[in-house]
C-alpha cells in the first residue's frame, strides 16, 4: 500500500472559501476516482491556513491510473477551473509514502 500525503498552503482569509469550494465540487469526484480517503484536516498548530489530505493506493500504477481517470472526468476538470478562479492556493506539495514493517497502517 502506498499513502499519497497532499498539502495545500492557501492565501490568508480564503482557507473558509476554499474548503467550501473542494466539499461542494470536488470531494465527490476524488472519492468516486481516487476510492480511499484516508483523513482530510486543517492546521491547528504550526504553519497556518494548511489543508491536508491522506490517500491510500495499492501500488503506483493505482494511483497513476486512478488520478488519469480522474484528470479525464469533466466535473474535475471544472474543479480545476473553479479553483484556478478563486486564486487560493499559494503552494501545493505531494508526498508519496509507503508504510514500515511496524506501521499500524499497511
Amino acid at each position: 500500500m502506498y499513502y499519497e500525503l497532499r498539502t495545500y498552503t492557501i492565501k490568508p482569509t480564503r482557507l473558509g472559501d476554499w474548503l467550501s469550494l473542494y466539499k461542494s465540487a470536488a470531494l465527490a469526484v476524488q472519492q468516486e476516482h481516487l476510492g480511499n480517503l484516508v483523513g482530510f484536516f486543517t492546521t491547528e498548530i504550526g504553519e497556518v491556513n494548511q489543508v491536508v489530505h491522506i490517500w491510500a493506493y495499492t501500488s503506483l500504477d493505482d494511483r497513476m491510473a486512478r488520478r488519469n481517470a480522474m484528470a479525464a472526468d469533466p466535473r474535475w476538470q471544472d474543479f480545476a477551473r473553479q479553483n484556478k478562479e478563486l486564486d487560493a492556493v499559494v503552494t501545493l506539495e505531494s508526498r508519496l509514502l509507503r508504510p514500515t514493517d511496524f506501521s499500524p497502517l499497511k
